[in-house]
């Protein structure tokens, strides 16, 4: 059985926006405070707890701008906070989700047609890694199910 990882964002490019670098739209991310509901921290792939200062941003997951190179509405937290280290499992926030869009995606950043689904929280791993093995699969984009916010990325583990 395939192993997978959950990739958060890079801690170089978290750190960078946390201390004023500007997103993928050229605006410095907005500051706002949570009121401890809805706001997962896309570095530490947990809840923003209420009361927390947090940024929201434009985030673009891929290295150059193409037609395929979605980007959207994320949020961090304020302050310097650990990247995900569980890469292993499926971070615990995401259990009590309703679904999580998955969309395959090939080593040139493109969608593979067909990968996309929303999966439950308990279906999640499998429905990854099926699209893994998908012909021309490199890796799983992980967006909400209802906003199509990204989430985080799921790699075939090494």
């Amino acid at each position: 059985m395939t192993r997978l990882s959950y990739i958060p964002l890079p801690t170089d490019q978290v750190r960078a926006l946390q201390n004023g670098g500007l997103d993928a739209h050229g605006n410095t991310p907005e500051r706002q405070i949570s009121d401890g509901g809805g706001n997962p921290c896309r570095h530490c792939l947990s809840e923003i707890a209420a009361g927390d200062e947090f940024l929201v941003l434009s985030y673009r997951p891929f290295a150059s701008g193409q037609p395929y190179a979605e980007q959207g509405p994320i949020f961090l937290h304020a302050k310097e906070c650990a990247a995900y280290d569980r890469t292993d499992a499926l971070p615990d926030m995401y259990s009590g989700r309703d679904g999580i869009l998955l969309r395959g995606y090939s080593r040139h950043d493109r969608i593979v047609y067909g990968t996309g689904q929303t999966a439950s929280p308990a279906k999640i791993e499998a429905a990854a890694r099926a699209i893994l093995a998908t012909k021309g699969v490199a890796y799983v984009h992980a967006r909400s199910a209802t906003n199509n916010c990204y989430q985080f990325r799921i790699e075939p583990a090494e």
